[in-house]
């Protein structure tokens, strides 16, 4: 089974359509293409990811399945579509004809209305991803998580992934933040059927991180949502914030050493591939 990196993106941030970044940035605010990954993602084995969005517009995802066209190591595609105007159901419809068009995400995490994934507004777009099969990729913070069980309760039958473990307040680590999220997260995985991506968290570590501050949180996701439904990714180039490709890669692998060898592979690919439905 190939080795999957089931979350990492590519941009150009001369296209104008990502709100969200910093202008100037040093890490963040430069070009990042396949090119640019390919000898990190080699070194540590890694064949094929799931590139996933990181703007709010289609043309972005457009942008994503032209370079998954041309890169064979892109076995898919996670976009975005607006959820506030149901027109982009026709939107949906035509980008889930395209082979590697796997699902979307909302930036529910940039959203400043808590509740907005409840508004009655937005509730056809769950109903159109359920209905066409696609994959729905939930981004967001510990102050989403009892919200996203509302959702994800009353979609049963919508695949659902919480991306980066829902971005636990590691690097503010207190024992109440711990239990408030550990406790949303295991009721999540214990009366839903949604999946989870063991990524993005070093970013919501302090710069002194190490594999020690994050192994209570790896442990609990590892335990609540099982090996059949955790699947690894790199958030990369986010993940540069705090740490290279390679160094995240050698710590997921230091917190997932005590698993056996077939687990560890539905970690690290064969659980991804399961989810998203890859062609590899």
């Amino acid at each position: 089974m190939p080795l999957v990196d089931a979350h990492q993106h590519y941009w150009n941030p001369a296209r104008g359509d990502y709100s969200w970044m910093p202008p100037d940035h040093p890490i963040l605010t430069r070009v990042y293409g396949p090119g640019d990954l390919q000898h990190s993602r080699e070194a540590v084995g890694i064949d094929h990811t799931v590139l996933v969005q990181a703007a709010e517009s289609i043309e972005e995802t457009e942008y994503m399945l032209g370079i998954a066209d041309a890169t064979p190591s892109v076995a898919g595609v996670v976009g975005w579509i607006d959820f506030e105007n149901k027109d982009h159901r026709a939107q949906l419809e035509r980008l889930a004809r395209h082979p590697k068009f796997k699902g979307v995400r909302p930036m529910i995490q940039d959203i400043p209305n808590v509740d907005w994934m409840l508004r009655d507004d937005v509730q056809w777009a769950y109903d159109a991803v359920t209905d066409l099969d696609l994959a729905f990729d939930a981004l967001g913070f510990p102050q989403h998580l009892d919200n996203f069980l509302t959702v994800f309760s009353r979609y049963p039958k919508m695949r659902v992934v919480v991306d980066h473990c829902m971005k636990p307040q590691i690097g503010a680590h207190t024992e109440a933040r711990f239990a408030h999220w550990a406790e949303r997260m295991t009721r999540i995985a214990v009366e839903t059927g949604a999946f989870c991506k063991l990524s993005g968290i070093i970013t919501e570590a302090s710069e002194d991180w190490s594999v020690d501050t994050l192994r209570p949180y790896t442990d609990h996701v590892l335990q609540a949502f099982g090996l059949n439904r955790v699947m690894w990714g790199s958030d990369w180039p986010v993940c540069r914030l705090r740490g290279e490709y390679d160094a995240w890669h050698t710590a997921a692998q230091a917190l997932t050493a005590h698993l056996s060898v077939a687990d560890k592979a539905k970690v690290f690919g064969e659980t991804a591939v399961a989810f998203y439905r890859l062609d590899i």
